[in-house]
């Protein structure tokens, strides 16, 4: 795996604790970690997901985001996002504001979408950078098919507690239609200094999916809870995802 030795994550800095779902037991049908589940879900919109299965497909995609933003951003910019109604592609640095004075984003990121994943080597959408096209059967692929497994059984867990009809998020959520979920890599550069310490790398947003599953290795994701006026950091935990409920959760990098 590409990489290096990554810095402890800070102690001076707030943090907002989360439950931590054991997804085995999830799986199991286990009644209390689903009520822990379900209280996560519904009361924060935030939770740490441990034995999820994918430590060999998150490295791998970890792989491919290093590979990818190391090339040359003119290579980069022949996959721009662009403005067509899809978010899949390149995203570059300072593309977007982060808030209402026009402060730029510190990010960028490849996203690749969930169809042309699994549609490999036809393409669905759109083609990609070389480092995530030749990626998409050996890494990229698996990823999508290891977290769509993983949304589909918590989503199961929801429809029941919903009280809605039998396979109802199922059908919502069509493995076989084209849809806008997404794999997505993200880089932000390092950025020393009391100038930038407080400086948000990525506005403030809900994703635009049902659950996200997020890897994040040396920290930066910043959570402002219900009822809270101050944004906090999510400590990362290694081999633990962090599982998002993106119609309640609001973040930002």
């Amino acid at each position: 795996m590409l990489g290096t030795t990554l810095p402890p994550f800070p102690t001076d800095v707030p943090t907002h604790p989360l439950l931590i779902i054991d997804f085995e037991l999830i799986k199991a049908g286990d009644p209390v970690e689903s009520e822990h589940l379900w209280e996560a879900a519904t009361a924060l919109g935030f939770w740490y997901l441990k034995n999820h299965g994918a430590d060999k497909e998150v490295d791998a995609m970890f792989d491919v985001g290093a590979e990818t933003l190391a090339i040359p951003l003119e290579e980069k910019m022949k996959f721009e996002q662009g403005d067509e109604g899809q978010s899949c592609g390149y995203k570059k640095s300072g593309a977007n504001a982060v808030d209402a004075s026009g402060q730029l984003d510190a990010v960028e990121f490849i996203n690749i979408s969930k169809d042309d994943a699994l549609a490999f080597p036809r393409v669905a959408h759109r083609t990609y950078p070389a480092p995530t096209t030749a990626a998409i059967p050996t890494a990229v692929a698996p990823f999508v098919r290891k977290g769509l497994d993983i949304s589909y059984t918590v989503l199961r867990l929801f429809n029941e507690r919903l009280g809605l009809p039998e396979g109802t998020l199922d059908r919502l959520h069509d493995f076989e239609e084209y849809s806008g979920s997404e794999a997505r890599v993200i880089r932000a550069p390092p950025m020393p200094g009391k100038v930038t310490a407080d400086r948000a790398t990525l506005g403030a947003h809900t994703d635009f999916g049902s659950l996200s599953f997020l890897h994040n290795r040396l920290g930066g994701l910043q959570v402002l809870p219900p009822g809270h006026t101050e944004w906090s950091y999510v400590e990362p935990l290694p081999g633990h995802g962090i599982e998002i409920n993106d119609g309640i959760e609001l973040a930002r990098g």
